[in-house]
């Protein structure tokens, strides 16, 4: 949490300011960039004599009497804020059209400091003042491993996620509105928080267990069904093979009976033996063996009505005695 302001007034008085010595903050840092900002807004860029002095510098300058204005960037618990608030002769001066300032740049924050809020003996400030607050993103490569976001989200809950005069709290790491987009590890955690298991294992442990259990939940709800459906698949597909040679034997059979000849019956005999031997190939689990059995043991009948003497598959001369 950034706050920013001005010492001393920010609007009306801001034109009278500019005119004398004002820090705006060393050049490239938070407080320059933020500050020229403000003033490019209010249009006064071109009527200002600035002094680029890091934040620590204007806050001795500032109290020595050495400059009239500075601009601050800093948080509410940081040393130049509470020492420039400690000091009866620097004044805090709020900006009464904050509202307007987050309408033209949306990345600010109005802070509102009732009466007396900053010290009650001193009642500073002496009236209701409104500060404004920059937002502070936390940016990320978004090839950056998940386990590694989650530990810089618990950083920063840690870190920002106290109570203090200007926050409640828990209220930040904040997720609202940004230019840019959102990880998923950000939004999982804003939704759910840190692990569960976290509070039961050390977080490199939770974090695998919590991996694998979302990679191994769907993976199961797939794959235990076609477990269980496997063994009947196969034996559908032996079924399929047992009745397959079945459907040939009953061909060999059916073609005997309608034109068998003496001289066939070696050739027929061949095919039973080619036909036992792919019987034979079959890798048949132990729920379908009497049925691979019933298969050879009809492939033997068919080879014994062959090898007898009366072919029964031929068709003989009948004598009738009167």
């Amino acid at each position: 949490e950034i706050k920013a302001g001005n010492f001393r007034d920010a609007n009306g008085q801001m034109k009278y300011f500019l005119k004398g010595k004002v820090s705006v903050g060393a050049v490239g840092s938070g407080t320059h960039s933020q500050a020229m900002r403000l003033i490019q807004a209010s249009g006064l860029q071109k009527e200002a004599h600035f002094l680029y002095l890091p934040n620590h510098e204007a806050v001795n300058a500032l109290k020595k009497g050495e400059i009239d204005g500075a601009f601050l960037v800093d948080g509410y618990q940081s040393e130049n804020v509470q020492a420039l608030l400690s000091d009866p002769q620097i004044h805090l001066a709020g900006f009464e059209r904050a509202e307007a300032y987050t309408h033209l740049l949306p990345y600010l924050h109005i802070l509102r400091v009732p009466i007396g809020g900053f010290s009650l003996p001193r009642n500073n400030p002496d009236a209701d003042i409104q500060l404004i607050s920059t937002t502070t993103n936390l940016l990320i490569d978004d090839r950056m491993h998940p386990a590694l976001q989650f530990l810089f989200l618990e950083a920063a809950h840690q870190i920002n996620g106290k109570a203090n005069f200007f926050a409640r709290r828990g209220e930040f790491p904040f997720f609202g509105d940004s230019h840019f987009p959102e990880s998923s590890v950000a939004v999982h955690y804003e939704k759910n928080g840190s692990p569960w298991l976290m509070t039961f294992f050390p977080f490199w442990l939770a974090e695998l267990i919590n991996r694998l259990v979302f990679v191994f939940l769907p993976f199961c709800a797939i794959a235990y069904p076609a477990l269980i459906s496997l063994p009947g698949y196969r034996d559908k597909r032996m079924r399929r093979k047992i009745n397959s040679l079945y459907g040939i034997l009953k061909g060999y059979e059916q073609e005997m009976i309608e034109g068998f000849s003496s001289g066939s019956g070696d050739e027929y005999l061949k095919k039973l033996d080619l036909l036992e031997y792919e019987a034979l190939q079959l890798k048949v689990p132990k729920s379908m063996a009497g049925d691979y059995y019933t298969l050879r043991t009809s492939i033997d009948y068919v080879r014994n009505c062959l090898n007898r003497d009366t072919r029964p598959y031929q068709l003989q001369d009948a004598s009738v005695d009167i």
